[in-house]
């Protein structure tokens, strides 16, 4: 928008309408005051200042507008009569001016300058524009950055911990040989075989997200029946953990298409973490029914629960809530490997959750009577 400041009427008028004709939005004000008074509740680009004006001449009010830090970088265009000396002119440029035109004003000159300044403006915002993009994408490349950083070092500690115990059993295992302890032998095979399988699990999270981040993440899909899936899950969870009570909740009654490996994986991540961030309780809830079209499958524990801040973040690439990062290990990739399971069978992930009561990690899954492609 352009500001006429002005004490002729006439002047105000003329120089609107011409204005207005190429399509400028125009304001305009009678007096010096009045122009503060604009300039304090609105924006503009570009300001045409009368010179000569009873109580505060042009000069002033550009030097009262240049203080203000929202108007400071607007172009002024002082317009004179008879102020046409070189020290006028000086006056102008020092008073925060950037043109100075002399009355009568030639209003192809001046269209010029004024198509000149909103283009310059033009310019100027939207370089204003790439530099915060600019600026942005850094901000998040810097935090992408540190994450991956993060998550290296925490891979690094969590891959190392069963390599460890492992290298330790079978030191313990060479020893009890030597001594011909068999029952200590196997009990430490059985232990080292548990730290075996947690290394193979970890290593099946990364080369999932390298699958995942590479497109290369491929689905087996063919009808299978959800309910046998869920009872065969929940039996070896039930015989890992016998003192943890699961309970199924509805059923599924017609059979859903869909990689039948990579579902069972996504409800053994949330049966885990049921189990690993609810210490202390006996029980967790699996609910299984068709709603509106859609398999529902929830996970609900009755653990430490999650900030409400949070819940949007969980299945982000590398996210660990923060309280509990400490407390619980884990490469922060489980939950993300699995909306993207979720997502590839055109389906949607959920939680509801508060905190000390507990979480429900949920999906939903269309069911698809035609199949489409596996990849």
């Amino acid at each position: 928008m352009i500001l006429i400041v002005d004490d002729t009427p006439e002047n105000l008028i003329s120089l609107k309408k011409v204005l207005e004709v190429h399509n400028f939005e125009v304001d305009t004000a009678s007096s010096g005051e009045e122009a503060l008074k604009k300039v304090l509740k609105n924006e503009y680009v570009l300001i045409i200042l009368d010179v000569q004006m009873p109580g505060m001449d042009g000069f002033e009010v550009a030097e009262a507008i240049s203080g203000y830090s929202k108007a400071k970088e607007t172009a002024i265009i002082f317009l004179s009569a008879i102020s046409t000396e070189s020290r006028f002119i000086t006056k102008g440029y020092s008073s925060g001016g950037l043109d100075y035109i002399t009355k009568p004003v030639d209003m192809d000159i001046l269209l010029l300058k004024v198509k000149t300044f909103y283009r310059i403006y033009e310019q100027s915002r939207k370089l204003i524009e790439v530099q915060k993009a600019l600026l942005d994408e850094i901000e998040i490349r810097k935090i992408a950055e540190n994450k991956k950083d993060e998550f290296i070092s925490i891979a690094s500690h969590e891959l190392k911990t069963p390599l460890t115990s492992v290298k330790g059993y079978v030191q313990l295992l060479e020893r009890s040989v030597d001594k011909g302890d068999i029952p200590t032998v196997k009990r430490h095979l059985m232990k080292a075989q548990l730290q075996l399988e947690k290394l193979n699990d970890l290593i099946a999270d990364l080369l999932d997200i390298s699958k995942i981040e590479s497109g290369k993440l491929k689905f087996n899909k063919k009808h299978f029946q959800m309910d046998d899936l869920l009872d065969n899950v929940i039996e070896i969870f039930q015989q890992s953990n016998p003192d943890f009570k699961i309970i199924k909740k509805g059923n599924i009654p017609v059979p859903l298409y869909g990689d039948e490996i990579r579902i069972e994986q996504v409800i053994i991540n949330f049966l885990t973490n049921a189990i690993k961030y609810a210490p202390g309780t006996q029980e967790a809830w699996i609910t299984a029914e068709v709603r509106n079209g859609q398999v529902f499958v929830g996970v609900r524990d009755f653990g430490i629960g999650i900030d409400t801040a949070q819940q949007e973040s969980v299945f982000e690439k590398f996210f660990r809530v923060e309280e509990t990062a400490i407390q619980f290990q884990g490469l922060g990739i489980g939950l993300y490997i699995s909306a993207e399971i979720i997502r590839r069978h055109g389906g949607q992930v959920g939680v509801n959750s508060k905190l000390g009561e507990g979480s429900e990690f949920y999906f939903t899954i269309p069911l698809d009577p035609h199949p489409q492609s596996n990849s």
